[in-house]
């Protein structure tokens, strides 16, 4: 069985910053990638980064200069540093995980991010 915890999600004012932290655990073995997706009311699930094992990453134009994705492989654990955070950001961030012989894409249980002032 593999787990996905997320922590860090909050309300923070335009302008602030927030970091987020996901640990995958249980049967895992070797991770192949891990990041963060993101679901605001009314819109499609949308990808926000993501990040190799060998420190590749991925990220959506839309918080590129403002998000920075890192892992620490020894923690099995990502990171999703946001600042400079917009109204626009509000969502539901999902981490997500993909393994080395482990079929599909795993999900985590979501974690709500505000922006509002």
């Amino acid at each position: 069985q593999v787990q996905l915890v997320e922590s860090g999600g909050g309300l923070v004012q335009p302008g602030g910053s927030l970091r987020l932290s996901c640990a995958a655990s249980g049967s895992i073995g070797s991770i192949y990638n891990m990041g963060w997706y993101r679901q605001a009311p009314g819109k499609q699930r949308e990808l926000v980064a993501t990040i190799t094992s060998g420190g590749n990453t991925n990220t959506a134009d839309s918080v590129k200069g403002r998000f920075t994705i890192s892992r620490d492989n020894a923690k099995n654990t990502v990171y999703l540093q946001m600042n400079s955070l917009k109204p626009e950001d509000t969502a539901v961030y999902y981490c997500t995980a993909r393994f080395i012989g482990k079929p599909g894409t795993y999900w985590g249980q979501g974690t709500q991010v505000t922006v509002s002032s």
